[in-house]
C-alpha cells in the first residue's frame, strides 16, 4: 500500500493509494485547528477531498462525514455527486467533522436511485436513502428488501453480489435488537442463513440527522461477481460464529478480481471463539484483542495489517480516546483512519473497529 499524508492550511488527510491496474485510493480528512467554526471545518475539507481527486485523477465513488451534531450539521453540507452519509460520531479529535472518502480512476457511477450510484461494471454504493417505517424492526427490513429489490432489478441476489453493510443505531443499546430482529427475519425471506451466509457488517452507535429515525443504513455491492469470487473470513481460532449469540453478520469477505483482492472486515471487538468478551473494563487489553481478532481474519485472506486501505474506530467513552490514539499512532503511523464516539452493540465491549484492504494480485475474473 501507498500510504501519503497532505497538508493544507488547514486540514490533513491519510491517503492509501492502491494502484495495481484499476486505481483506486481510500482517505480520511481531518482538521489541524478543531477551533475553527463548522462552516470552515468543511470548506477546509472539502478543498482537501478537492486537491486529493485532482492530484490523483480520480473521483469520489463514496463519502462518509463523522459529525459532532447532525441534527444542526448535516443541513449545511453540500450535495455530493456521489453516494454519500452522514451520522452522528463525533471524532474524537475534538473536530466537528472529519471524512472517509473512496476515490477511483475512471470512475463511472450514475445515480439509479436516492442515495443510490451504480457502475455499469456491476458496483453498487448505497448511501443515506429516505427511511421508511417508525421502528428500529420495521426501518432495517425496510432498508434490505430496498437493496434487494435494487439487486433483483440487475438479476443478482443479496446472498451473492451484497458485500458489506453498516447499520447506524440511535440509541444503540436499546435500539440494536430491532436491528438484529429486521435483520434476522429479512435474511431468511432472502435465503441467508446458517446454511448458506450472512454478509460482513457493522452495527454500531450513529445517529441520523433526523431525530425521529432511528437507524440508517448504508451497503456495497457487485453484481459482477461469479461463483467463487467471493469467500467469507472465519477466524475460527480466536472468534465463533455470530449466529451463535443471534446475530447475522459474517466476520469477513475477501473478494477476489483480476488484479487485486478487496477484504471487508466487520466490526470487530475484543472477543473469544466462545463469543465471550476479553479483557472486560481494560481498555488497553479490549483494543490489543481486537487488533489480534483482525490480524487473524486478515491473515486468512493472506493479507497482513499493511494491506489496510483504513481504520475506523469506534470507543464507547471518550476517557479512552487518548490510550487508542497511542496504540494506532505507534502501530499504524500512516494508515488512514479515524476514532469516533460510537458505542458498541454490547456494552461490555469498549472498543470496535473495522477496515477494508486491498491486494495486489492475479486471477481469472474479470477485472474490477
Amino acid at each position: 500500500m501507498d500510504y501519503r499524508y497532505i497538508e493544507t492550511s488547514c486540514c490533513h488527510a491519510r491517503l492509501a493509494l492502491c494502484d495495481t491496474g484499476r486505481r483506486e485510493a481510500h482517505a480520511i480528512v481531518g482538521c489541524k485547528d478543531v477551533r475553527l467554526p463548522f462552516a470552515a471545518q468543511i470548506e477546509g475539507i472539502l478543498e482537501m477531498a478537492g486537491k486529493l481527486a485532482a492530484d490523483l485523477d480520480m473521483a469520489p465513488v463514496f463519502m462518509r462525514w463523522f459529525l459532532s451534531d447532525a441534527t444542526n450539521q448535516a443541513g449545511a453540507l453540500p450535495v455530493a455527486d456521489c453516494a454519500s452519509t452522514a451520522v452522528q460520531q463525533p471524532p474524537l479529535d475534538g473536530a466537528k467533522a472529519a471524512l472517509w472518502i473512496v476515490l477511483e480512476a475512471e470512475a463511472d457511477y450514475t445515480r439509479t436511485a436516492p442515495g443510490v450510484y451504480s457502475s455499469p461494471r456491476g458496483r453498487i454504493w448505497m448511501g443515506d436513502t429516505p427511511p421508511c417505517g417508525d421502528t428500529a424492526y420495521a426501518l432495517t427490513a425496510a432498508y434490505l428488501d430496498k437493496l434487494d429489490a435494487i439487486l433483483r432489478q440487475r438479476g443478482a441476489t443479496m446472498l451473492d453480489h451484497c458485500l458489506r453493510t453498516w447499520f447506524f443505531v440511535r440509541d444503540v443499546d436499546v435500539n440494536y435488537a430491532g436491528v438484529v430482529s429486521g435483520r434476522n427475519d429479512m435474511f431468511a425471506r432472502a435465503g441467508l442463513s446458517r446454511d448458506t451466509h450472512f454478509i460482513s457488517s457493522t452495527g454500531i452507535e450513529g445517529r441520523n440527522p433526523d431525530p425521529a429515525v432511528s437507524v440508517s443504513f448504508n451497503a456495497v455491492c457487485d453484481t459482477s461477481l461469479k461463483p467463487g469470487q467471493m469467500r467469507l473470513l472465519y477466524g475460527a481460532t480466536h472468534l465463533n460464529p455470530t449466529i451463535e449469540y443471534g446475530v447475522a453478520f459474517e466476520r469477513g469477505t475477501a473478494v477476489d478480481y483480476a488484479d487485486r483482492r478487496h477484504v471487508y472486515i466487520s466490526g470487530t471487538a475484543s472477543i473469544d471463539n466462545k463469543g465471550e468478551i476479553v479483557h472486560p473494563g481494560d481498555i488497553l487489553g479490549q483494543t490489543e484483542r481486537m487488533l489480534e481478532n483482525i490480524s487473524v481474519l486478515l491473515a486468512e485472506a493472506d493479507c497482513t495489517t499493511a494491506d489496510v486501505a483504513h481504520f475506523i474506530v469506534y470507543l464507547r467513552d471518550t476517557a479512552d480516546y487518548a490510550a487508542v490514539r497511542d496504540i494506532f499512532d505507534t502501530r499504524f503511523p500512516d494508515t488512514p483512519r479515524v476514532i469516533t464516539l460510537a458505542p458498541v452493540c454490547r456494552p461490555g465491549w469498549l472498543i470496535e473497529t473495522e477496515c477494508m484492504a486491498v491486494k495486489k494480485l492475479t486471477t481469472d475474473y474479470a477485472a474490477f
